[in-house]
């Protein structure tokens, strides 16, 4: 019998969980530019701030995440409140089988019901992988930054994405 696979919203009890799938881009890609693991209460910290306003989904294959999506503030400034910033992360081995469409496409369908008008999704230089599902999920390239982030050793370039909603 196939494992059900489920997309639902976070709870605090996947901290842990998401931490775990994160951490592994931190310590070995230059997706992340965090350069420290982080805790399983850090990354609860950041579901509570996150949630406070915009939709953080996992998505469960069994009894396990093996992945999750979120939005968040893309700036402080009022002007920027119908902007939001995204973000996707499966587990290691998991990718391009279909599960980051799913997930991804499970949190843009949530954002224009809450009065976002644009997502932004900003990915380092070359990914291939992630480009395609933005561009795939609707996202058009926006911007090309030389340079801008430096990790293990070397310059990083960073491109952005925008999806844009009609809002209600």
């Amino acid at each position: 019998m196939a494992e059900s696979l489920v997309i639902r919203s976070v709870t605090s009890g996947d901290a842990a969980a998401i931490a775990a799938i994160y951490n592994p881009y931190i310590r070995a890609t230059t997706v992340s530019f965090e350069e420290e693991d982080v805790t399983a209460e850090v990354m609860a910290g950041r579901i509570a701030a996150a949630t406070a306003h915009y939709p953080w989904l996992v998505l469960e294959l069994g009894d396990r995440v093996i992945g999750y999506a979120y939005a968040r503030k893309y700036h402080e400034r009022a002007a920027y409140r119908h902007t939001v910033e995204t973000a996707i992360y499966l587990h290691a081995g998991l990718h391009r089988q279909g599960y980051g469409r799913l997930l991804y496409g499970a949190l843009l369908a949530q954002l224009p019901a809450l009065g976002v008008r644009s997502a932004i999704g900003g990915i380092s230089w070359p990914n291939p992988g992630s480009i395609g599902l933005h561009e795939a999920m609707g996202f058009v390239k926006v911007g090309h930054f030389p340079q801008i982030g430096f990790k293990f050793g070397d310059w990083i370039d960073v491109v952005y994405l925008q999806k844009c909603f009609e809002t209600p």
